[in-house]
């Protein structure tokens, strides 16, 4: 496959993204830690506010970096954009307007998968690519599509109640996008996009798989 940029044009575009937004990343990579402490709340709202986080985290995406700095080498982002807003649409729809499935962690293998998700994007996959020769500004931060795609499928595995199928489009789409940087630009961590989608499509399709979730407390 032949991509309309090179590897090192594309980590030129990661460089001056986090140049130009910086510190923001650390405003980021603390939201992805609040949506994971919301999670051990057991209130609706704190699942809502949890929601919110992960829809201002793709239209983020979408707006400051598909839009703004990506498109400048690939004319494809402005479609990728669209992908990231219309799931930060469904995030905000779905989990925060309507509240219609909750955050929790409990003892089972769901929570576990969500988890160990969850901490690979905000730990595991900075780590990586800084071993693999790619450390900051050339780091592909937390608010970026790839770890903040999979820190979203491992929020999803905590989700309970029924997730709509349709949640998960964006999500598996960026999977199937975004696992080919591994390959094609020599980005390593993104390598956890492939399990992430296949995660990702099990919970879209056999949601019985997993235990039924535990009735939330609705108060405020």
């Amino acid at each position: 496959m032949r991509l309309p940029f090179t590897t090192a044009q594309f980590f030129d575009v990661i460089q001056s993204y986090n140049e130009a937004v910086w510190p923001s990343q650390l405003a980021l990579g603390a939201a992805g830690v609040c949506a994971l402490v919301l999670a051990c709340v057991d209130k609706r709202w704190a699942s809502q506010v949890g929601w919110s986080i992960l829809a201002l985290l793709w239209a983020w995406i979408a707006v400051t970096y598909q839009f703004a700095f990506f498109a400048q080498i690939n004319p494809a982002a402005y479609a990728f954009g669209v992908l990231f807003l219309l799931g930060a649409l469904a995030f905000l729809w779905f989990g925060a307007v309507r509240g219609a499935s909750v955050f929790r962690l409990q003892r089972d293998a769901r929570t576990v998968l969500g988890l160990a998700l969850v901490l690979y994007a905000l730990v595991a996959y900075p780590i990586w690519s800084s071993l693999s020769g790619h450390a900051y500004p050339h780091l592909p931060t937390f608010g970026l599509p790839c770890p903040t795609t999979i820190f979203t499928v491992g929020m999803l595995a905590l989700a309970r109640g029924r997730v709509a199928r349709w949640v998960f489009v964006a999500p598996i789409a960026w999977c199937a996008i975004g696992v080919q940087a591994a390959f094609l630009l020599d980005v390593a961590p993104d390598l956890g996009l492939g399990v992430a989608g296949l995660v990702a499509i099990l919970l879209a399709i056999r949601p019985d798989a997993w235990p039924p979730p535990q009735r939330a407390d609705t108060g405020h």
